[in-house]
């Protein structure tokens, strides 16, 4: 048991756990950013330019169906201005994550073009050390 334990420690403190941990909670809270972007800024006005239309309110609703004996069942709608909604949403996310991705990729990119330091060659053998010493002998004789 203290064998399991052990891994799982070595899990959850490990670089990725802990980065996936702190993406996800970051990503929920910029969910709920650009759900309020999308719900109190984008779509009153452009409810508005279609004649006042309340994205959240369109809905269509079922006729009900009246069986004798039985109670009367309340309307069943459905709710597509929600899902249209939720669609706005999930664009816009998509788009803004798309944006973040594009630019991190840039930055990465930059950073992988800047030149690198200049490579020093390698410190010659013995045996060229030695080869060269005579080839300088022998071209002074």
């Amino acid at each position: 048991m203290s064998k399991f334990i052990q891994e799982f420690k070595e899990f959850a403190v490990k670089g990725n756990a802990v980065d996936m941990a702190v993406g996800v909670i970051i990503g929920g809270a910029f969910g709920k950013i650009v759900s309020s972007i999308v719900d109190d800024i984008i779509m009153p006005p452009i409810g508005w330019l279609i004649g006042g239309v309340q994205f959240s309110d369109l809905k269509i609703t079922l006729p009900q169906l009246s069986v004798p004996g039985l109670q009367q069942t309340q309307a069943v709608t459905i709710n597509y201005g929600n899902f249209l909604q939720t669609v706005f949403n999930f664009l816009i996310i998509a788009f803004c994550v798309f944006l973040m991705v594009k630019g991190i990729n840039k930055l990465s990119k930059k950073k992988a073009e800047e030149p690198a330091a200049p490579a020093l060659e390698p410190e010659p053998s013995k045996e060229e050390q030695l080869l060269s010493e005579i080839r300088d002998l022998l071209k002074n004789k």
